[in-house]
């Protein structure tokens, strides 16, 4: 096993400002991401910090990128015979469109007791 805590983002990229992170295997929820501008800070930081952002997280093992628009799909339309099904999964309504800054940094650092 490698440490990889002391590898910065800036050490792993190199010259490169685009990378692909690929999350759940399983679903292949495959990202670009583009590095725009690396800033330096009068103190470092020890926990990640989202700043902005738009849309839901789509739900887990909800089927990657094709599973997701077929939920959405069944969502939307109550006569989809997987409708209710899909609502009692998910605990209730779903707003893809929904994003909020502050429950992101809760579930990037979750509070400890």
């Amino acid at each position: 096993m490698i440490n990889e805590a002391p590898v910065t983002l800036r050490k792993a990229l190199g010259t490169r400002k685009t990378f692909v992170y690929v999350y759940d295997y399983g679903d292949n929820w495959s990202h670009k991401v583009k590095v725009e501008k690396i800033i330096k800070l009068d103190a470092p930081i020890s926990r990640a910090i989202c700043l902005d952002g738009q849309n839901a997280c789509p739900p887990e093992d909800v089927g990657g990128a094709p599973g997701y628009a077929e939920f959405l799909e069944a969502l939307a339309d109550p006569a989809n015979p997987e409708h209710e099904a899909l609502k009692e999964w998910i605990g209730g309504s779903f707003d893809p469109a929904a994003f909020d800054v502050a429950e992101v940094n809760e579930r990037l650092n979750p509070s400890t007791p």
